[in-house]
């Protein structure tokens, strides 16, 4: 019983991202096919699973073609009931999945003008109001979630859960960007720069060449965080 997973570019794909954590990260059988996200070749490589058109997308065991991360985590769920990718207490699960779906749908002052990328950080990027404004919900969501149902574990309900699957790529964003969060949500932050199966797939993306570099900005460049305590 083995899913098959289209993604696209490691260093720039947040959603590609998501979807591989929620295989990685719980042990379920999967294989991975790349697409041409940057390369134009996405339709091509996309043809022969209607109706998918980006990526992340899914076929599952049954052939059963998935097309949104959100979709492909709940049909995990559903035929993976021994696995926990939701927490599970009842309550925390019903936030957890409200979370989720948040970051599915919104933040797009934070999407927009903080595309994905994990090979390095800008030094001096200067946030707008409306990034600031998403930051702003995002740690309040995270504290809810901490304060509610986290333990002394680093993640928002206590085990690694499909609410850290779609938040890994904000604290990503927090980090390329040296986004303003405060020293709780910072922690949070760190937890998924050290995170083994990250650390694998930013591996991998050091591997890729970009040229030209699709989103370029006119700021000096730092390293990524490493050996962080």
């Amino acid at each position: 019983m083995t899913y098959t997973l289209y993604i696209g570019d490691r260093t720039f794909s947040s959603w590609s991202l998501r979807g591989w954590l929620m295989l990685e990260k719980f042990g379920l059988p999967y294989q991975t096919r790349m697409v041409g996200l940057y390369s134009g070749t996405m339709a091509a490589d996309l043809a022969h699973i209607v109706p998918a058109r980006t990526v992340p997308a899914m076929t599952t065991p049954e052939s059963f073609v998935l097309t949104d991360s959100l979709a492909m985590a709940e049909t995990l769920v559903e035929n993976h009931l021994d696995v926990a990718l939701y927490p599970g207490d009842k309550g925390a699960r019903a936030l957890a999945r409200s979370i989720c779906a948040e970051m599915h749908s919104g933040f797009a002052a934070l999407r927009g003008e903080c595309p994905n990328m994990i090979s390095h950080v800008w030094d001096g990027f200067a946030p707008s109001p409306a990034v600031l404004a998403d930051l702003a919900r995002i740690e309040e969501l995270w504290a809810l979630a901490r304060t509610r149902h986290g333990t002394d574990s680093p993640w928002l309900f206590g085990d690694y859960s499909l609410a850290e699957v779609f938040y890994a790529p904000v604290a990503l964003r927090i980090t390329t960007y040296g986004l303003p969060v405060s020293a709780a949500a910072q922690e949070y932050v760190d937890a998924h720069l050290r995170d083994a199966a990250f650390l694998d797939w930013r591996q991998e993306a050091l591997q890729e060449i970009h040229d030209p570099w699709p989103y370029p900005l006119d700021l000096p460049r730092k390293p990524w965080p490493v050996n962080l305590s």
